[in-house]
């Protein structure tokens, strides 16, 4: 029994959980910390409003005293998670590969462009009814963000230019792109509803609810939700179960190494990329076809999605597994909920965004816990043995 706990405790997954949690009790410490310290100075401020400042925090949208705003909230929860777990997951897999995908803003983007597009301009098409227009709109975002993630993968691929500086370049390409598609495209701009006509929404063309709207009344959750889980799944089993995997993974771990094993590593840099892209640009679709949500295109110009960015955090959070990130990215969308109620208490939501970046700064330090547990384990391995660990080398520690 003593072994198989001790079997437990060393596997991967248990040292990511592990290393998140311990993550996330730093971010939440150092907030409840902000918080004493805003109540000590505020008049009439206790250390008691810290607490129940941290207390409402921690319930997220439970902080709610209304059942019908707790199943709202809850709903939106899971409604704006869905783009994080995607861009999270266009991080994670780039990165397995050796990647690192800072350009899941432009992708996001590219697939917002995409698949509004193709909601607006056939919203009053029958041809292949509306799942169809629906369909071919995902598709058509997802694949716009692949396509803008083949931008740099074959630059890095054939000419060995960082990937990060191209990334950078693509993200505000895209930006202005997508300000000045729309802005020039006046038959598609939608004044009705709006704030200041510049927001447009994919009318009839919306993701299914598929009856979730009726478990959560009066929020935006969609079946979005599932499709994310599913291709997070999905996502899981390539790297792990199967040979292509694999081979994305031995690039990422060592890419002359690979090659002399004769694998195609300029081809796996450039289709891990493209993947990424496809998943920012598909968490775009689905958030932007959503009967609730509309789109502010002119802002584009001033700034880039911060999914995009965001998702970075959920990617190692989660120690970029696949299944980890849906967690995750459900995590930090929880805790942000919860900061919206900080009010209650003369506190406002801005501390839940700063515990969060405490969690998302932590997070880079996961991997120096993981390897610390590591090493832990090989001494005392090594002690049950009588040998002792030695480093790289062959030099004694």
């Amino acid at each position: 029994m003593k072994e198989k706990l001790y079997d437990l405790l060393h596997l991967e997954a248990t040292k990511t959980i592990i290393s998140s949690l311990i993550s996330i009790a730093i971010g939440v410490l150092f907030g409840f910390i902000i918080m004493v310290g805003i109540a000590l100075t505020s008049d009439g401020g206790t250390i008691s409003d810290a607490f129940k400042g941290l207390t409402i925090l921690l319930q997220g949208p439970f902080s709610s005293t209304v059942q019908k705003y707790v199943l709202t909230s809850t709903g939106d929860v899971i409604f704006y998670a869905v783009p994080l777990i995607f861009t999270g997951l266009s991080v994670s897999i780039a990165y397995k590969t050796g990647l690192f995908n800072i350009g899941a803003p432009g992708q996001y983007v590219m697939g917002t462009i995409g698949s509004l597009l193709v909601a607006l301009y056939l919203h009053s098409s029958s041809a292949i009814g509306q799942f169809g227009i629906w369909l071919l709109a995902v598709l058509t975002g997802t694949l716009l963000g692949a396509l803008w993630g083949v931008i740099p993968g074959v630059l890095k691929a054939f000419f060995d230019i960082n990937e990060v500086i191209i990334c950078i370049m693509t993200n505000w390409i895209a930006a202005n792109l997508s300000s000045w598609i729309f802005k020039y495209t006046t038959a598609i701009q939608s004044t009705e509803n709006t704030k200041g006509g510049f927001l447009m929404k994919p009318l009839e063309n919306y993701t299914p609810r598929l009856g979730l709207d009726k478990l959560f009344p009066g929020s935006y959750i969609d079946s979005g939700i599932f499709i994310a889980i599913i291709v997070a799944i999905i996502i899981y089993i390539i790297l792990n179960k199967t040979t292509f995997g694999f081979e994305l993974k031995a690039c990422g771990s060592n890419k002359n190494a690979a090659k002399y094993a004769g694998l195609n590593e300029k081809r796996n840099i450039i289709i891990s990329i493209a993947i990424a892209g496809a998943l920012a640009g598909m968490g775009a679709s689905l958030y932007y076809l959503n009967s609730g949500i509309e789109y502010k295109f002119i802002s584009q110009y001033a700034g880039l999605p911060a999914y995009g960015f965001n998702g970075i955090a959920s990617a190692f959070l989660a120690n970029c597994n696949p299944i980890g990130v849906v967690f995750s990215s459900l995590f930090i969308r929880y805790l942000s909920k919860g900061g919206e109620y900080l009010v209650k208490v003369k506190f406002n939501r801005y501390v839940a965004d700063f515990i969060v970046s405490v969690i998302i700064y932590m997070a880079g330090f996961t991997r120096i816990i993981r390897e610390k547990m590591l090493k832990d384990r090989k001494r005392e391995r090594n002690k049950q043995t009588g040998e002792e660990l030695k480093p790289e080398g062959g030099k004694k520690a």
